[in-house]
């Protein structure tokens, strides 16, 4: 059983407010996908990596990974129009038999813990698919400018990456999702619809998408520190 990881790398930043992709940014003097890609390098459970990008930057992506030593790229295919097509890209790119694992993890994700990395592959190694999410602790509240009602916070979890599936369970949603075409906004809800259990990993705060200029801020701070 080989384990992939998938690395979308579309996104344009927009809502960081930055010129480049945020993605594309340095943060401690290496760009912010280098920092995630490190962590899938590092990890002896991770056979290879794959990133959707855009052509653009196919170059950049090339130079990082022979600057970094990130061994494990063995391709870098184009992106899509949303993120799901990125990873469907990406997806059928790859060489992999139905149950080797692949794990997807957003490109501005990179403070995610190694052992919660590995937790996730062996409990999809043992489950078929896992799930990186982590509890809701504030009180939650629907509102539009007022208060309109309180939401009972018991059993709900933020979502997170990574997220981890058999690759024949993978592909077999991506191809239900584009037949009636549907799109989710991330893959465990195209496996769900497939009426599969899906199984959490707790994840991290640490573990934070950096998409909003405060985000680019703290991890700013973070990787001074």
């Amino acid at each position: 059983m080989k384990t992939f990881a998938i690395i979308p790398a579309g996104g344009k930043g927009v809502r960081g407010g930055s010129a480049a992709p945020k993605q594309y940014l340095k943060f401690g003097g290496k760009e912010l996908i280098a920092h995630t890609l490190d962590v899938f390098q590092k990890n002896k459970l991770v056979d290879e990596i794959i990133i959707s990008s855009e052509s653009t930057y196919f170059t950049l992506l090339w130079s990082i990974k022979e600057k970094y030593k990130i061994t494990k790229v063995k391709q870098i295919v184009g992106g899509g129009r949303e993120r799901q097509d990125s990873v469907y890209n990406a997806l059928k790119s790859l060489n992999a038999e139905d149950e080797d694992l692949v794990i997807v993890h957003d490109a501005a994700r990179p403070l995610l813990p190694s052992d919660i990395l590995t937790e996730a592959i062996k409990t999809a190694k043992v489950k078929g698919n896992a799930l990186v999410c982590i509890k809701v602790s504030d009180t939650l509240v629907k509102a539009d400018e007022v208060v309109d009602y309180y939401v009972n916070r018991e059993g709900i979890y933020h979502v997170q990456t990574p997220q981890i599936f058999k690759f024949v369970d993978l592909m077999n949603a991506m191809n239900s999702a584009y037949e009636d075409n549907f799109y989710g906004t991330d893959e465990s809800m195209l496996v769900k619809r497939m009426n599969q259990d899906i199984y959490i990993v707790e994840g991290s705060l640490i573990n934070f998408k950096v998409t909003t200029k405060s985000d680019i801020e703290l991890i700013k701070y973070i990787l001074r520190k």
